[in-house]
């Protein structure tokens, strides 16, 4: 009788511990089938973004930079002021601020952004000292405000102008999209979200840095028709420095 009772007690015991282990198995398989499920998400959600971006392109593959954007009135008047800092380059990495909103000329980083990326945001563009000295080798700059970076019909906008002036070969392609923030400076004049910069020799191709000048346009919005008039009134040979890249 005793003999019996082990018996049973066993061959519970052992039912217990199989239950137990196809329990385990099924959490087991559940977490290994919640991970594969997180890494899908994670990996389509880094895939969107290019592909949306791609997608969002399409709409501007037919047109060209002057058909992008408002038109060229939301663009007030040329402004200039006389530049210094050519060639006061300072270490990189010094901390630079600027009176300016934004800059068009000033002293700067010992170093400079390569003409390969023309759209930046808030998280990965390049610092204020690098920028400016991109100024000075000739590169138009398109600063953009908040109002534009929360807006995903703007930045579409904006990523269908950059993509017109993309390249590394044609120098007349020296151009940058980046954003204005709180943090860099005062804010643009009231109503304007988009502020062209560009450093001028004077226009008359002389070296004389005593002649030179910085140029803002501002805009209160993003406007491919205005941009591509500035870069033809003020092209990168009109700068200090225009055949460095």
């Amino acid at each position: 009788m005793a003999k019996q009772e082990k018996t049973d007690r066993q061959a519970v015991i052992d039912s217990i511990r199989s239950k137990q282990s196809k329990s385990e198995n099924r959490r087991g398989l559940a977490i290994v089938g919640v991970c594969v499920l997180v890494a899908v998400l994670i990996v389509g959600a880094a895939a969107f973004k290019p592909i949306k971006d791609w997608y969002d392109l399409r709409a501007f593959s037919s047109d060209s930079l002057t058909d992008i954007g408002a038109e060229a009135t939301s663009c007030q008047e040329v402004i200039t002021k006389k530049a210094d800092g050519n060639q006061d380059h300072v270490e990189v990495g010094t901390p630079m601020t600027y009176p300016d909103a934004p800059p068009a000329f000033g002293s700067h980083w010992n170093m400079w952004d390569t003409m390969d990326r023309k759209l930046y945001t808030e998280s990965d563009r390049p610092e204020l000292g690098e920028l400016v000295h991109n100024l000075e080798h000739g590169f138009t700059i398109l600063w953009y405000d908040e109002t534009i970076a929360d807006s995903s019909e703007k930045m579409d906008e904006l990523r269908g102008i950059a993509s017109k002036l993309q390249g590394t070969t044609d120098l007349r392609d020296k151009f940058k999209a980046v954003p204005w923030t709180s943090a860099d400076g005062e804010a643009f004049p009231e109503g304007q979200h988009v502020a062209f910069t560009h450093w001028s020799v004077g226009g008359s191709g002389e070296t004389d840095p005593a002649k030179q000048v910085g140029v803002w346009q501002y805009c209160s919005d993003l406007s491919g028709a205005a941009l591509d008039t500035f870069m033809k009134d003020y092209p990168y040979t009109d700068s200090p420095e225009p055949t460095v890249v």
